[in-house]
């Protein structure tokens, strides 16, 4: 089957974030919304069939787990990630954001320090400073137009109340795929330090032709005992509305603790649609999978492509994972402010501003490339115009 990314869905009137929010982010409702990590491209037709079929019976009552569930997610992970998981490991969670936040609750005291590696997503910051614990950055470090960990800032950084890091798995913003090379040495130093990762791994089914994920966890057998891994099919079939997703935790004392606090939070539970969604999603999703990521990579291309030979003074870096481009905008000249409200208020595109996402955002903006390609050529005919047009 052919599926159809160029078709153009309006979004409006149906409480879509990405719309509805553009007056109050951006100060205008007349812009191309390029912003939030969603896809303007359509849910697949099997998962929306999946969710009709359960909506033809008239009850949506209290539902157990289908028992295909985690056979499917199971085997989807062996299949995808070569990781070979047991039963007891998995258990289902109410999104990915709130899974870090019990974490953070569950196996820190307020006061602990927490790490982080920005430039990374933003709530990432908020479940630990929201919860009361200490932040703290361990900054990557660009090269050759892509991010590496800086491992001896790392090692600096440690202290005797430093208990978590929370991974990027793949990294959002930038897209980078992390090596199993680059994982097992941030294994090493967080082992020997005694420090949980969390991983969050929400786009490694989003990994880009030519690139390979590696889940944290099958680094080693300690990285497979340190470590607390998030996963959902929200991203790559768009449907985060659905709010589906998974931990995946090998340490049974770990485990258990985790378990025992959801079970106290009676948060252990999901929906009967989000459940329908996931198992249509696994059982049928890989030819659409496959499909939408050659599309981005094309519209990546194109986004590249046009940059350089039109905008050089803007340099995307390039994703190895994910539908979000990173743009380094320095040579504009412009502080991060002002070249967030250039792009919105003069050229009409609203995308992320970078400073957003921590210490190294600064100078940047985040596009989503995840849309109708005729909408980013039209994004890109307003920027050139408005560059050409300006001094700015």
């Amino acid at each position: 089957m052919n599926y159809n990314f160029d078709e153009l869905i309006d979004r409006h009137n149906t409480d879509s974030v990405k719309v509805e929010r553009c007056k109050s982010l951006f100060g205008t409702e007349n812009i191309l919304p390029l912003w939030v990590a969603d896809m303007d491209f359509r849910t697949p037709d099997f998962i929306l069939k999946a969710i009709q079929q359960r909506l033809e019976h008239p009850i949506l009552g209290y539902s157990m787990t289908p028992k295909n569930f985690y056979p499917l997610l199971i085997k989807w992970i062996k299949e995808h990630h070569n990781w070979d998981l047991k039963r007891e490991w998995i258990g289902f969670l109410p999104g990915i954001v709130p899974g870090l936040s019990f974490t953070v609750q569950c196996f820190t005291e307020p006061g602990d320090e927490i790490i982080v590696q920005p430039p990374v997503y933003y709530p990432f910051f908020h479940v630990v400073q929201k919860n009361h614990r200490k932040l703290v950055y361990n900054q990557l470090n660009e090269v050759n137009a892509k991010y590496e960990m800086n491992f001896e800032d790392l090692e600096s950084k440690i202290t005797s109340k430093t208990k978590m890091l929370i991974l990027c798995n793949p990294h959002n913003p930038g897209g980078r795929v992390w090596s199993a090379e680059t994982l097992k040495r941030l294994d090493e130093i967080c082992s020997k330090h005694n420090i949980l990762i969390i991983s969050d791994e929400i786009h490694a089914d989003m990994v880009l032709p030519g690139s390979t994920h590696t889940p944290y966890a099958t680094v080693s057998d300690s990285a497979t005992q340190s470590s607390v891994t998030f996963m959902a099919p929200s991203k790559v079939f768009n449907m985060p509305g659905l709010i589906s997703s998974s931990y995946i935790i090998p340490n049974a004392g770990l485990r258990e603790k985790f378990v025992e606090f959801l079970e106290a939070s009676e948060m252990g539970g999901g929906n009967v649609l989000a459940y329908a969604a996931t198992v249509a999603a696994y059982e049928n999703g890989e030819e659409w999978r496959t499909q939408m990521l050659d599309y981005v990579q094309g519209n990546i291309n194109y986004i590249a492509d046009f940059l350089k030979n039109n905008i050089p003074q803007i340099n995307p870096m390039i994703p190895e994972a994910s539908f979000l481009v990173w743009l380094d905008c320095k040579k504009m000249g412009m502080e991060t402010d002002d070249l967030f409200n250039f792009f919105s208020q003069k050229a009409g595109l609203g995308l992320n501003k970078g400073t957003v996402f921590g210490p190294g955002g600064e100078y940047h903006l985040r596009l989503n490339v995840a849309c109708p390609r005729s909408i980013l050529v039209q994004a890109m005919k307003q920027l050139k115009e408005t560059i050409d047009a300006s001094r700015y």
